[in-house]
């Protein structure tokens, strides 16, 4: 049976509609805006003359990038750690999660919470940066996918896990099925939201990250691809001031072709940013169930 609407309904309707238009549009806009700049000429995007609309549209800034020798083999160094990093993440979490969930686990409570005070104790950077020195991982591969298991991600999974019926397992443990049957056949599956969200959260971090880079690694080989674009930020700005003072010694040059500090910040920033946006949409219907499924007990 309809209601009727009042006129306090619809302007109330009105005003939600259009707070979350412009809320989604401040949301759009930095990316938009970012990507206008990348594709508008060099020069007048450092007037700062571009804001809606780009002006003397062009490739070259991306072209540019791409075009750097150690491109091919950071990308892949990149794409290898955000696999491995991610599938063991997830593998690892998911397992013990589900083994301290189990009331039979001897000191059960105490394996849970030695993993969780990481959370609130970290020995800091030296402390790790030695640590890792002395098992030999600087220039390592295996540096960038060690550490398999965060306290996070441990509570959220744990949590979910526990919310599972526990007549499921047990008409399976009936059957005959064990430990490792009954993760794989019903916990694993029923747990996919969970681990598709932190799969996310784990795979954003390994593609942004680059610290790790910086400290130990020196094999250009091993670098990633946000060093790498680090890197070339910063010579691209000792380029960007090379060239200001050949403009200053009245050599002739092409303002609208040069590559300046602004033109590969905003470029360096569309490359890391764009796979990202096009791999959450694929997750994106898992995180509120998984999110709130995960954070409600516990």
């Amino acid at each position: 049976m309809k209601t009727k609407r009042t006129a306090l309904d619809i302007g109330f309707d009105i005003f939600i509609y259009l707070f979350f238009a412009l809320f989604t549009l401040a949301c759009v806009f930095p990316f938009y805006y970012i990507f206008i700049n990348t594709i508008s000429a060099n020069d007048v995007v450092a007037r700062g003359a571009v804001t809606l609309i780009p002006k003397g549209i062009h490739g070259e800034n991306y072209l540019n990038v791409l075009k750097m020798r150690a491109l091919p083999m950071a990308l892949f160094v990149t794409l290898s750690r955000t696999v491995l990093g991610t599938g063991l993440s997830v593998a690892c979490t998911a397992w013990v999660s589900y083994a301290v969930s189990r009331r039979e686990l001897r000191l059960r409570k105490f394996v849970y919470r030695f993993f969780i005070v990481t959370m609130y104790f970290n020995a800091g950077l030296i402390p790790w940066y030695l640590n890792m020195q002395r098992l030999h991982l600087n220039n390592n591969f295996l540096v960038y996918i060690i550490g398999v298991i965060s306290a996070f991600n441990l509570i959220l999974v744990k949590t979910y896990i526990e919310s599972i019926p526990e007549s499921l397992e047990e008409s399976a443990e009936i059957d005959g099925a064990g430990y490792l049957l009954r993760f794989s056949r019903i916990i694993l599956p029923l747990s996919k939201p969970i681990l598709a969200t932190i799969a996310v959260f784990t795979a954003v971090g390994h593609w942004n990250s680059f610290m790790d880079t910086l400290m130990l690694v020196q094999d250009s080989r091993l670098y990633t691809l946000q060093y790498l674009l680090w890197s070339y930020l910063n010579q691209a700005n000792a380029i960007a001031r090379s060239i200001q003072s050949m403009a200053a010694q009245g050599v002739a040059v092409d303002p609208s072709a040069l590559l300046t500090p602004t033109a590969v910040k905003m470029t360096i920033a569309m490359i890391v940013t764009l796979p990202v946006l096009f791999v959450y949409p694929f997750f994106q219907k898992y995180f509120v169930r998984g999110i709130m499924i995960g954070a409600v007990k516990g």
